[in-house]
């Protein structure tokens, strides 16, 4: 699977999230963290915002959208670490 980064004004388009939101949500654990792709710049992993926003469309409570992006971050860690 190829990895695509969106930055923030991506992110925010597929959404509909303001950038205040945005990071709430990361606060909360409702959204997926960004990553690091230079010095000075981050971005989400596509796969992990789409996978977050089907869970919404589907009516998961906000509970399970937590354990969803908990799973999403540990499988960061076990792809980086093989």
């Amino acid at each position: 699977m190829a990895i695509r980064i969106l930055r923030l004004p991506a992110c925010k388009d597929k959404s509909g999230d303001s950038r205040s939101t945005t990071y709430q949500k990361i606060k909360d654990g409702l959204w997926p963290p960004p990553v690091a792709i230079g010095p000075r710049s981050r971005g989400w992993v596509e796969h992990e915002i789409e996978a977050v926003l089907a869970a919404r469309v589907a009516g998961e409570s906000d509970e399970a959208i937590r354990a969803l992006v908990a799973g999403l971050i540990n499988a960061r860690r076990r792809t980086n670490a093989a």
